[in-house]
C-alpha cells in the first residue's frame, strides 16, 4: 500500500533514496523537503506547496539586501563624479572626469540593454582605450603646437596636456568600472531578491539601496546643494536600471542567462529537492514549485499542468529549460504554436490544444498526447516512438516520415483523413490525403498504421538484384524460424528507389530482422556478382581455346587434304575416311566451362549434361585405395549432391554440372596451365551458384567438404 501524506505539514522532511512509488502528497507541505534519489513513480503531488522554509527565506534575504546596500554605495560614487561638473571650485582634472563619466553611461546603458552587461562592460573598456588614445593625441598636439615657446613654457604645456590625457583615461576607468560593479551588483541582488521572495522583496531592497545611496550622498557630496540632487539622482538612474536588468534576465532574457541561473541556484538553497529523482507519471497540477530543485530527475511523463511558479524552480538541461515548452506544459494551450524541433521527449500533454501546432522534427519520444487535439498539426519527421496517441484528434494532421513503432499507441484516434505530404508534389495541389476520398471509418485510422507498425521497410537506392533478394530472404527466415516473414508491398519510388515492405508479427526484433536481411543481401549479391564475371571470363577462355584448337585443325586439313587417314583431334574428333567422305562437317567437341560448343556452335541439350558429366568422370583413374576417395570419387560425390538438390533450379543445375564436367576434364591434365585456369574458373562458378542457397542445405555441406579435396587434387590450393 502506498504512503499516504495527503495535507500533512511535511517541511524540511528528508526522504533521500527512498521508495515512494504512488505515495499521495495532495496538498502537502513539502517546503524544504529532500527527495534526492528517491523514487517517486506516479505520487500525486497535486495543489503540494514547495519551495523555501521560512527561515531559509530570511536568510536569502539578508544576504540580497547587503548586495542591494553595496548597490547604493557605488551608484553614488558614480554620481558624485557627474555631481563635481557644477562645482566652479573644481580642478580641470575632476571637470574633466564629471564630463566623460557623463558621457559615458547612456552608452553603458544602451550597450547593456541591448547585449547585455558583459557587452557593456566591454563597450567601457573599448571606450576607455579611446579616451585614453584621443587624450594623448590631443597632449602631442599641444606640444608641437607650443614647440617654438620657450622651455619652460613647453615643459608646463607638456605636463598640463598628458595631465589633461590621463584625467580623460582615469574618467574612463573609474566611470566603466563604477558602472559595471554598480549595474552587477544591483541585477544581481534584485534579481535574488525577487528570485527568492518576489515583487515585495524586490521593493524593499530597491528602497534599501536607495537610502544607502542617499546616505552616503550627503556624506560626499554635502546637504542641501545642487550637486547633491544630481549625485542622487545619478544613483536613483543605475539602481532603477539594474532592476531592469535583473528582472529582465528573471523573465527569460537571454543577454543575460548567466544572471538568471545564478540567481535561480541561489533561491534554490534549503529548497524542496528532487534532484536525480525518478517522476515518472508523478502529478504536480495545481503545485507551487518556486524555487525547486529537479536538476537531473526523470520527468517522463510528469504532469505539471496549472502549476504555480515554475519558472523559477531549478531545471538545468531537462525540457523545461525551454520556456516555450514549459508555458505549453503548464497551461496546455499550443495552438497555432511553433515547437519545430523541439525537446518534448516524455512531456505530458495530455488533453492539451495543439490545433495547427508546428511540431515538425520534434522529439515526442515517449510523451503522452493521451485525449490532445492534433488536428491539422505538422508532424512531419516527428520522432514518435513509445508515443501515446490513444483518443487523440488528429484530422487533417500531417505525418510524413514521422517515425512509429509498435510502442507507438494509437488506439481510437479521432481522425477523418490525414495528409502524408507536408508540401505538395511540384505543380500539384497533391498532398497524399487518405483516404484518397472520403473518411476513415471508426478505428481504420489505427489499423492503417498498425500495418506500418508491423512492417520493415527495405530500401533499395540503386535497384535491386531479385536473385539476391531471394536467397537473401530465405536465409533471413531460416535465421529468424520463429517469426512468419511475408512481402507485403514493393513500391517503385523512382530514380533507382525500391522500397520492399515486409510483413512481421507483434512482437518481432524488427531491428535485426533488417540487419539481418542487409547482411545477408550484401553477401548475396556479391556471390551473384562473383558469378556473373566468373561467367563472363569464361566466355572469353571459351572463345580462346576455340581460337586455338580451331587454328590448330586448319593447319592439319591444309597438311594432310591428299592423304586418306584417320585424325582425332584433342578431346574427340569423328573418324573419317576424308577423301572419301562425303560429310564435310567434321564435328569437334571441345571440353570448356560453361557450355560445350561444337565447330557449328549448336549448344548441347541440358537433358544430356547429366551423361555427359559421368562420362567426363568415367575417364578418370580410380583410386588404388578403396577408402581413399581420389578426384573420380569426389567429383562423383559432388554431381550426386547437386543432381539430389531441390533448391537449385533446372538452369542452375545444369551450370554447377557443366562446372564438374569441366573440373573432370582439367583432373586429366592437372599441371597444364590453360587446364588449371579453367578449373579456378569453374570452382568461382560453383561457389557463386552454392552462395545462393540457405547454409544449412545438403549441398552446400557436401560442397565445403568435397571442395577443399578437390583443389588440393587438382593442385590449386
Amino acid at each position: 500500500m502506498p504512503p499516504n501524506y495527503s495535507s500533512q505539514n511535511l517541511q524540511g522532511r528528508s526522504f533521500k533514496g527512498q521508495n515512494l512509488t504512488g505515495a499521495n502528497f495532495s496538498n502537502a507541505d513539502i517546503r524544504g523537503a529532500n527527495f534526492t534519489n528517491a523514487i517517486l513513480k506516479n505520487a500525486d503531488f497535486t495543489s503540494a506547496k514547495a519551495g523555501l522554509q521560512r527561515h531559509w527565506v530570511i536568510g536569502l534575504l539578508l544576504v540580497s539586501c547587503l548586495l542591494s546596500a553595496l548597490s547604493g554605495y557605488l551608484s553614488i560614487l558614480i554620481g558624485s563624479l557627474v555631481a563635481s561638473i557644477l562645482n566652479p571650485k573644481n580642478t580641470t582634472v575632476n571637470f574633466v572626469i564629471g564630463i566623460v563619466s557623463l558621457v559615458m553611461m547612456p552608452v553603458f546603458f544602451i550597450v547593456t540593454s541591448r547585449k547585455g552587461l558583459r557587452a557593456g562592460f566591454g563597450a567601457f573598456v573599448g571606450a576607455l582605450a579611446v579616451a585614453g588614445a584621443v587624450g594623448f593625441a590631443f597632449a602631442v598636439a599641444v606640444v608641437k603646437a607650443r614647440a617654438v615657446a620657450l622651455a619652460g613654457a613647453v615643459g608646463k604645456t607638456l605636463v598640463g596636456a598628458f595631465a589633461f590625457a590621463g584625467a580623460g583615461a582615469l574618467a574612463g576607468a573609474l566611470a566603466g568600472a563604477f558602472a559595471f560593479a554598480v549595474a552587477g551588483a544591483g541585477a544581481i541582488a534584485f534579481a535574488f531578491a525577487f528570485a527568492v521572495a518576489g515583487a515585495r522583496a524586490l521593493a524593499v531592497t530597491g528602497v534599501l539601496a536607495l537610502a544607502g545611496a542617499y546616505v552616503y550622498a550627503l556624506d560626499v557630496v554635502g546637504a542641501g546643494t545642487r550637486a547633491l540632487a544630481v549625485a542622487f539622482a545619478v544613483a536613483g538612474v543605475f539602481l532603477l536600471f539594474s532592476a531592469y536588468i535583473g528582472c529582465r534576465s528573471l523573465a527569460g532574457d537571454e543577454k543575460d542567462a548567466w544572471l538568471r541561473s545564478a540567481a535561480i541556484a541561489f533561491a534554490a538553497t534549503g529548497s524542496t529537492s528532487f534532484r536525480n529523482a525518478d517522476l515518472t507519471d508523478a502529478d504536480f497540477t495545481g503545485a507551487i514549485l518556486r524555487n525547486t530543485d529537479f536538476r537531473k530527475a526523470n520527468l517522463t511523463r510528469t504532469r505539471f499542468y496549472e502549476v504555480k511558479k515554475l519558472d523559477l524552480a531549478r531545471v538545468d538541461n531537462s525540457i523545461l529549460a525551454n520556456r516555450g515548452v514549459l508555458n505549453l506544459l503548464v497551461t496546455g494551450n499550443g495552438r497555432g504554436k511553433p515547437y519545430a524541433g523541439a525537446n518534448l521527449k516524455g512531456a505530458n500533454l495530455i488533453g492539451a490544444d495543439l490545433k495547427e501546432a508546428n511540431l515538425k522534427d520534434a522529439d515526442i519520444t515517449e510523451a503522452t498526447f493521451q485525449g490532445a487535439c492534433l488536428e491539422w498539426a505538422n508532424l512531419t519527421l516527428a520522432q514518435s516512438v513509445g508515443t501515446n496517441f490513444i483518443n487523440a484528434q488528429m484530422t487533417g494532421a500531417c505525418v510524413e516520415a514521422w517515425n512509429i513503432e509498435s510502442t507507438t499507441k494509437l488506439d481510437n484516434v479521432d481522425c477523418r483523413f490525414i495528409y502524408l505530404l507536408e508540401n505538395p508534389k511540384p505543380g500539384t495541389d497533391d498532398r497524399e490525403r487518405r483516404p484518397s476520398s472520403g473518411d476513415f471509418q471508426p478505428r481504420e485510422f489505427s489499423k492503417l498504421f498498425e500495418e506500418v507498425l508491423n512492417t520493415v521497410d527495405l530500401i533499395f537506392r540503386n535497384g535491386i538484384d531479385w536473385k539476391a533478394f531471394v536467397n537473401a530472404f530465405q536465409t533471413v527466415q531460416d535465421q529468424n524460424e520463429d517469426t512468419e516473414l511475408a512481402l507485403q508491398s514493393i513500391e517503385n519510388k523512382g530514380d533507382g528507389v525500391v522500397v520492399v515492405k515486409v510483413g512481421v508479427p507483434d512482437g518481432a526484433d524488427k531491428e535485426k530482422i533488417h540487419s539481418d536481411f542487409t547482411q545477408n543481401y550484401h553477401l548475396a549479391l556479391q556471390a551473384v556478382e562473383e558469378k556473373y564475371k566468373a561467367l563472363l571470363q569464361a566466355k572469353d577462355n571459351e572463345i580462346v581455346i576455340y581460337r586455338q584448337q580451331s587454328g590448330e585443325m586448319t593447319e592439319i586439313v591444309r597438311l594432310l587434304a591428299n592423304k586418306p587417314i584417320n585424325v582425332q583431334v584433342d578431346n574427340k574428333v569423328e573418324n573419317k575416311n576424308m577423301t572419301n567422305s562425303n560429310d564435310a562437317s567434321r564435328k569437334i567437341e571441345i571440353g570448356s566451362v560453361g557450355r560445350d560448343f561444337n565447330a557449328s556452335g549448336q549448344a548441347l541439350n541440358l537433358g544430356d549434361i547429366s551423361g555427359t558429366v559421368t562420362n567426363t568422370i568415367n575417364q578418370l583413374p580410380t583410386s588404388p585405395e578403396p577408402e581413399k576417395p581420389g578426384i573420380k570419387e569426389l567429383l562423383a560425390q559432388l554431381q550426386s549432391a547437386i543432381e539430389a538438390d531441390t533448391n537449385l533450379n533446372q538452369e542452375d543445375k545444369a551450370e554447377a554440372l557443366e562446372q564438374v564436367k569441366a573440373l573432370a576434364e582439367a583432373g586429366k591434365s592437372p599441371q597444364e596451365g590453360t587446364v588449371q585456369k579453367a578449373a579456378k574458373t569453374a570452382i568461382k562458378i560453383l561457389k557463386g551458384t552454392i552462395a545462393s542457397l540457405p547454409s544449412a542445405t545438403t549441398l552446400v555441406e557436401e560442397f565445403n567438404k568435397l571442395l577443399p579435396l578437390i583443389s588440393s587434387f587438382l593442385g590449386l590450393t
